[in-house]
């Protein structure tokens, strides 16, 4: 499992630079003021967030978090990356806000920070890179207060399913002890970019990623499904209305692209 972790904290080393410089994370408007969360996020969390003590699971380079500093929180954030922590802590410095970024695998947090907080919040292309999500729930309700706020936006497993360029169904719903491997060219953020090094990841159905925060003794007080994704990140998406964008399969019929939790310990 070591060698997963490293070769996964090897390639956000690796990305982090190029998302810098890409269209997709806009660093330009995000220091002109733009937030970096969609309105789903702020609508679940945003009202009751100012003065609140926040800690974000696999942060990235911290856009996020800093957007929730922004709003008033007292943010922390964990990712297993040095170059984007380094990048979160430079950005926190160079904007003027008081969040604390901390580098750790999210299993071995426990040893790398202290205190219990209002708020554990993850989002987005998180849970695919963690093999075990009962040591993960622990994790959650170790660092969550007795009447906290756990909230998750995530993309579907349904959506995990496929291969996005073909259409077909290329992966297992349920999990296995055994990663995927893939080592494809560029980024999400920058599908040009030069990076390629081996990716290891997990999938995991809704009742994978429910019940071992039931088992907790969290109580569920919200859950969504959504037929759209903020984010133009996977190929063939058609662009809606609003701005949102959503993948259609043959006949039209869309699959569901995220879900979110909103849960109290």
């Amino acid at each position: 499992m070591k060698e997963y972790f490293k070769s996964n904290q090897k390639l956000w080393d690796e990305k982090t630079p190029v998302h810098l410089k890409s269209e997709f994370y806009d660093m330009e408007a995000f220091r002109a003021g733009k937030t970096s969360l969609n309105r789903d996020e702020i609508a679940h969390l945003g009202d009751d967030i100012a003065g609140k003590s926040l800690l974000h699971l696999q942060c990235h380079f911290g856009q996020d978090t800093l957007s929730w500093a922004k709003m008033g929180a007292k943010a922390t954030g964990v990712d297993f990356s040095e170059k984007a922590i380094q990048q979160a802590r430079a950005l926190n410095d160079e904007m003027g806000f008081d969040a604390k970024f901390v580098q750790s695998n999210v299993y071995d947090l426990k040893d790398n920070l202290e205190g219990q907080f209002d708020v554990v919040f993850t989002s987005y292309g998180v849970l695919t890179w963690l093999p075990d999500l009962e040591k993960w729930a622990s994790i959650v309700n170790h660092f969550l207060k007795p009447g906290g706020i756990f909230y998750i936006m995530e993309f579907h497993p349904t959506l995990y399913m496929l291969d996005w360029d073909t259409r077909k169904i290329a992966f297992h719903y349920f999990n296995s002890e055994t990663p995927y491997m893939e080592e494809t060219q560029g980024t999400y953020a920058d599908p040009s970019s030069d990076i390629k090094i081996k990716e290891y990841f997990w999938c995991h159905s809704l009742h994978e990623t429910i019940q071992p925060l039931l088992k907790q003794g969290f109580q569920l007080l919200d859950f969504q499904e959504y037929p759209d994704s903020p984010y133009n990140a996977m190929p063939n998406l058609k662009q809606l209305p609003d701005g949102y964008y959503q993948y259609q399969m043959e006949g039209g019929i869309i699959l569901p692209h995220r879900f979110s939790l909103k849960m109290v310990k």
